[in-house]
């Protein structure tokens, strides 16, 4: 089979780099991670990833500390998780670029759009670390906005402990209902919990498709760029 997509953004969660350990990085688990996005990268598909810091750090868990000063704590939470999944990558032969939205030379290349879309057509996989840069957007909006940048054809949502979107939460409720497809204004009227509002309605302005599937499943993340039906599939009809 040949994948359906020629350029991707992969969002990963920083759980997922967690593992069961919930917390921090568990190195069996990014070096899986690493071996299915090198397979994916073998396909021929220009692979964008964004890392979330939510295993380290998430800005709106906190209720006393300035919330700027705590989303840029956040912030290095994703560099952190951008490095370790650089190592992996480079450990079996992918060549990675980390590009931080932060300026941080001694590790990173800094944001640069054409320098990224370089590095895609040269076959390198880059790792957008430091989320958009800026506090109070999330590292989904950061995804939505760096997708538009290179012009990715679609974001690829990759969740721990789930396998789609659900009208409830299907850990509290049994009954609770999977949607194999949705609009995005489905998920602002529905309050549902996939990406931030601001996230949502940049991919709706640009029209950039979502697909969002669970990250626990070898082989998921190369089943779905082959168009095998998994998960939920969000775009104007």
């Amino acid at each position: 089979m040949e994948p359906i997509f020629k350029r991707v953004v992969l969002k990963l969660s920083g759980e997922a780099l967690a593992g069961n350990k919930g917390h921090g990085i568990d190195e069996k688990t990014v070096n899986r991670i690493a071996e299915e996005i090198k397979d994916l990268h073998n396909l021929g598909v220009e692979v964008a990833i964004v890392v979330g810091g939510g295993n380290f750090w998430r800005g709106r868990s906190t209720t006393k500390m300035d919330r700027t000063t705590s989303d840029y704590m956040g912030m290095l939470g994703t560099v952190i998780n951008s490095l370790a999944l650089q190592d992996a990558l480079e450990n079996i032969g992918v060549i990675t670029r980390v590009q931080s939205a932060i300026e941080m030379r001694q590790i990173a290349e800094p944001y640069i759009r054409r320098r990224a879309i370089r590095h895609l057509e040269k076959g390198r996989i880059v790792i957008f670390a430091a989320g958009s840069g800026n506090p109070y957007f999330s590292t989904d909006t950061a995804a939505a906005l760096r997708a538009a940048e290179i012009e990715a054809e679609v974001i690829l949502l990759a969740k721990k402990g789930v396998d789609g979107v659900y009208d409830s939460d299907p850990c509290i409720n049994s009954s609770a209902k999977k949607f194999d497809s949705l609009k995005y204004i489905d998920i602002l009227n529905m309050g549902l919990g996939i990406m931030d509002s601001t996230a949502t309605s940049l991919c709706m302005d640009n029209k950039i498709p979502l697909i969002i599937f669970g990250i626990d499943n070898p082989g998921n993340i190369i089943d779905v760029v082959l168009g095998k039906k998994i998960g939920t599939h969000v775009k104007e009809e």
